[in-house]
């Protein structure tokens, strides 16, 4: 597997990024709120692309500088040893991930099912994220 595509961002930088993340998934709250739900989607993918970044800065002074996301999942694992739990986090991601284009681009209507399910894959992976960044 190739490695994917980095730059190099100072490890101090975590913390933008993951405010950056924590103001997208609040900005998609106020959006399931108003049953904006292509637009919270759109949000929902933001925010996990944004604990993603401040993950793999934190922990290898890298962000993805691809605009394939799926290989920002991958410089997660090119980055950190990922246990169980860590493979569990990144199928949460690639989840949300996967709706990317179709809640962005697609013409698709997004209802609150597609919204829920994409909020509870979101919420998981930021659990982890933050156990880590805690660590």
């Amino acid at each position: 597997m190739p490695k994917s595509r980095r730059k190099s961002v100072p490890a101090s930088q975590w913390t933008q990024f993951h405010h950056l993340a924590g103001v997208f998934k609040d900005a998609a709250s106020l959006a399931r709120e108003f049953e904006y739900w292509n637009a919270a989607g759109v949000l929902i993918v933001h925010s996990a692309i944004a604990f993603t970044d401040a993950l793999t800065v934190k922990i290898g002074g890298v962000k993805s500088r691809s605009d394939d996301h799926y290989q920002t999942g991958q410089l997660v694992q090119e980055v950190f040893a990922l246990d169980a739990d860590g493979k569990r986090a990144l199928r949460h991601f690639f989840a949300v991930i996967e709706e990317k284009t179709l809640v962005s681009y697609s013409g698709k209507i997004y209802r609150r099912s597609d919204i829920t399910s994409l909020w509870k894959h979101l919420e998981r992976y930021q659990k982890w994220v933050e156990s880590v960044l805690k660590a």
